[in-house]
């Protein structure tokens, strides 16, 4: 039997068409968390948490997720599906115990943190994850599920600063819209942009996230080129504006809707209506995932029918997305 030989240019333009391996990943799980607490919360008698533990919140902790009975509770939560992405917002930086007084520690991660130790995300999500943290804001951090990817430019599990973020002038500190590359471990790369808009109802609040917006879509300030890039790429995290609700009050809200919808390149896997239920304070839906290149569906904890709350008495005044993405055909 006779075997056939490729002549060497034709087997270079055969390789080169060839498929270079998966772009990005057919499905995956993803979370959008904003873990903080409020001052203004019905609290449970019998949880241990009240108006004197909420006030030691605020003036110590940023209100971020701190009390040890509600890091258990949201351990507990990610040890059930462990989660491929999860986008952290208002997380207490562990590190940060070294400013916390001793009388404000019983209860809270600081009264057994010691240097070296996990910070709060570390904990909650258990072993196997790398975390990297907004530019400028450890308690703003996107984690990845290392069996999935890992951060491009982070060698250890925490890296901070490790998302692409420049800040928005005259819109406070940081970078609060930060881009990570995941090179994932069945190859390829998948973009992931994690955001915390600005709080508030003024103009100035409205244009800040209308800002934080086009950093994402348009041009986020580092030098090249949108948040987003080109391909498949997610966008994750507390919006701190109701695309849906707040059209067309909030200038904020409408960009969103420039960028992201029916028609356009980017879609709402989370709910995307004035009638749905909501995830902030059971009132609106501030928290959202945005996707090119992926359908899916979510479900919100202590909100989607037969999903129960990440913790048995309230604490949190936001409820977590889980999303489930497929890549699009």
């Amino acid at each position: 039997m006779r075997t056939s030989h490729l002549s060497a240019p034709v087997l270079a333009v055969l390789l080169a068409c060839a498929p270079a391996g998966p772009v990005a990943p057919r499905s995956f799980t993803v979370v959008a968390f904003n873990t903080g607490t409020s001052e203004m919360q019905p609290w449970t008698p019998d949880s241990g948490y009240g108006p004197t533990q909420a006030a030691l919140s605020d003036q110590f902790y940023g209100d971020g997720l701190a009390w040890r009975v509600s890091v258990e509770d949201t351990r507990r939560f990610f040890a059930s599906f462990r989660p491929d992405v999860v986008g952290f917002q208002e997380v207490f930086h562990s590190p940060d115990c070294v400013n916390v007084p001793a009388s404000a520690r019983e209860g809270w991660v600081c009264e057994t943190w010691r240097p070296g130790d996990p910070t709060v995300a570390q904990v909650v999500l258990g072993e196997g994850y790398q975390v990297g943290c907004n530019l400028g804001k450890p308690d703003k951090c996107l984690a990845v599920k290392r069996s999935f990817g890992t951060l491009r430019g982070c060698d250890a599990d925490l890296c901070l600063d490790a998302l692409a973020g420049a800040r928005v002038e005259g819109c406070g500190s940081g970078s609060r819209v930060g881009r990570g590359l995941i090179d994932l471990a069945d190859g390829g790369t998948l973009t992931v942009v994690h955001v915390h808009g600005t709080s508030g109802v003024s103009t100035a609040d409205q244009d800040c996230r209308k800002r934080q917006v086009e950093q994402i879509f348009l041009d986020l300030g580092v030098g090249d080129g949108p948040a987003v890039g080109d391909g498949a790429a997610v966008v994750l995290g507390d919006l701190n504006t109701d695309p849906a609700r707040f059209v067309p009050g909030d200038v904020s809200a409408v960009r969103w809707r420039d960028f992201a919808g029916p028609g356009k390149p980017f879609q709402f896997i989370t709910a995307m209506s004035a009638d749905a239920p909501g995830s902030y304070g059971g009132l609106l839906n501030i928290d959202h995932v945005v996707a090119r290149g992926y359908t899916g569906s979510c479900w919100v904890a202590g909100v989607t029918e037969g999903r129960p709350r990440v913790s048995p008495f309230t604490y949190f005044d936001h409820t977590p997305h889980v999303c489930r993405l497929e890549q699009a055909r």
